[in-house]
């Protein structure tokens, strides 16, 4: 009887023991899914990351480009020299910057010439100016300038002019331009030995237009009388040409007039320079 239960339990055991070993099988494949499980969603997880990245790559245009403004400027000189029966000598530079943005328009400058005739000099000036405009609309625009000048041979020490104004686009295209400018400001020089200051006010006007990107065509003019007494009172001009010879490089022609009513004694009131050079842009 014992033998027969031996036997009997032995025949459990044996048939027990491949169900036991499926379940631990199955435990270990249940293990292994779960693992697959959680790495599939780690993967998943990390291409969620990546797709804003590969949206964006797909749409370049969804990001805006930096829009920069520099600054456009030239360096000029010039220079004429004679010998024989006459020596005269005349040298002259300038140098002028711009940046135009949306909103505002920035421009500065300065100019120098110096010459001489059988050893005596007859021009010796130097100035520069400073000019601030600020968009109210497309054409419409306010303005802040500031001007100086030094003229050694017309006895004038120096002159400045700033103040305020308003100017309008009467044409602004690719390739030309022209402006009105209209304001008030204060005057303060010294001229023949008297120092003076006043309230002027001030007219004026600019044109440019460039030729196929090759060559430019301006004009400029400006008209400043004593607030209170108008027959005193200054008027500046120029219009020049520029023909490129390279990208950088160019030649320029200009004629400068500047007249004064009231100048200091002994001197005359209109002077005019016309001046060839060479110029730089960069």
């Amino acid at each position: 009887m014992k033998k027969i239960k031996l036997i009997a339990v032995a025949a459990g055991m044996l048939a027990v023991s491949p169900i036991i070993s499926w379940a631990r099988a199955q435990d270990m494949t249940g293990t292994n899914m779960v693992t697959v499980v959680v790495t599939n969603v780690v993967t998943i997880t990390n291409l969620v990351t990546a797709v804003p990245a590969a949206a964006a790559e797909s749409n370049p245009a969804d990001v805006e480009p930096m829009v920069k403004y520099p600054w456009q400027s030239s360096i000029s000189a010039g220079l004429t020299l004679t010998r024989g029966n006459s020596h005269t000598l005349l040298y002259s530079g300038s140098f002028q910057t711009d940046k135009k943005t949306p909103n505002n328009e920035y421009s500065l400058g300065a100019d120098g010439a110096y010459g001489s005739q059988n050893s005596q000099d007859n021009v010796n000036n130097y100035g520069g100016f400073a000019q601030w405009n600020h968009l109210f609309t497309e054409r419409l625009y306010g303005y802040i300038r500031v001007d100086a000048l030094r003229d050694v041979i017309n006895d004038l020490d120096y002159r400045l002019n700033i103040g305020p104004g308003a100017g309008y686009y009467l044409i602004k295209e690719a390739d030309t331009s022209l402006s009105a400018e209209a304001g008030g400001g204060m005057q303060i020089q010294h001229l023949g030995g008297n120092y003076d200051s006043f309230g002027t006010v001030r007219f004026a006007e600019n044109y440019e237009h460039k030729f196929s990107g090759r060559a430019r065509l301006w004009q400029k003019a400006e008209f400043l009388p004593q607030l209170d007494k108008f027959q005193n009172f200054t008027v500046n001009a120029e219009i020049g040409v520029e023909a490129s010879i390279t990208g950088s490089l160019s030649l320029k022609t200009c004629l400068d007039d500047s007249y004064l009513s009231e100048p200091a004694a002994g001197r005359k009131r209109n002077d005019i320079k016309l001046i060839s050079g060479v110029s730089y842009k960069f």
